[in-house]
């Protein structure tokens, strides 16, 4: 409907409303048709080969557009959101969408209530900046902290996990999106896991008020008010420039490859989790238990 109205306009007798143009992108000629679309909203189907391929990702890195895609299927080579993941449901005559993670963060946890939750083990996305801040919130090696080097690392973790322990996986939601389905199928029938994805650490550092001012935080409300998607291929690409950027020529000076120690001082750290809210009090709280 899309493209017949894109090629006939009201006479195709479909009534299109948005602000923008709409396009859609189709067949094997996609990489040659793709650089003539700029400032549109483009509509994929899952029958694209394209769409998995690393071809495409580096062909719509720098793109201005906004994508669409439709397909019950991960797409490995793209950083995008858990809350950016949405389900097709039919009611009676009309088909409409929901929104599958639809929390800026959000934790999942089986079992026992998650304040009474006592952690063996932590997972760490990543091996920069987020890994030594929550390295450094264990206190004598517990609980252990573990990086797994990367998004698609946290379920070859999760696999090799001894059910007798208690793991809190901890990821950067904005670019988890490829992998939240696996992982959540792994860990639908355990009751000893809790995954945290905040959008990322930067994002925590923003949101837990560091870095003074209202604009901040209302960036933070609507980041889709501010991000340019020629610039930053994902959400996390945009916090940490954000983050750089607002830190710079500061105490506060941020490097996404290694840690400044003042985000390990006391004033500094203790805001920090107090922005990850319960997930900050586990950590607390881990550290009061005794053998």
């Amino acid at each position: 409907m899309i493209r017949e109205y894109y090629e006939d306009g009201e006479l195709s007798g479909i009534r299109l409303e948005s602000s923008v143009p709409c396009r859609t992108l189709s067949g094997r000629d996609w990489k040659y048709i793709l650089p003539s679309i700029e400032n549109s909203i483009v509509f994929i189907d899952e029958d694209n080969d394209f769409l998995r391929t690393l071809e495409f990702a580096e062909a719509i890195r720098h793109s201005s557009n906004y994508y669409v895609i439709v397909t019950r299927e991960g797409l490995a080579y793209l950083p995008y959101s858990v809350n950016e993941i949405y389900g097709i449901r039919e009611s009676g005559k009309y088909a409409g969408l929901k929104q599958v993670y639809n929390e800026f963060y959000r934790i999942y946890h089986w079992g026992s209530e998650i304040e009474k939750a006592k952690i063996d083990k932590v997972l760490v996305e990543d091996t920069n900046s987020g890994y030594e801040f929550f390295s450094a919130l264990a206190v004598d090696g517990k609980p252990a902290v573990i990086s797994a080097e990367g998004n698609s690392g946290v379920f070859k973790k999760l696999l090799e996990h001894d059910p007798s322990e208690t793991c809190l996986v901890i990821a950067d939601g904005a670019a988890f999106g490829s992998e939240i389905d696996r992982v959540m199928k792994l860990i639908q029938d355990s009751d000893n896991v809790i995954l945290y994805l905040p959008e990322s650490f930067e994002w925590l550092i923003l949101k837990s008020g560091l870095i003074d001012g209202t604009r901040i935080q209302e960036i933070l409300e609507n980041s889709e008010n501010h991000i340019l998607s020629e610039k930053h291929f994902s959400w996390e690409q945009y916090f940490t420039a954000l983050l750089i950027d607002e830190t710079k020529d500061s105490y506060l000076s941020y490097s996404k490859k290694r840690l400044n120690p003042v985000y390990l001082h006391e004033i500094e750290k203790s805001k920090i989790m107090k922005a990850m809210n319960k997930i900050g009090e586990l950590f607390s709280d881990n550290s009061d238990c005794k053998e």
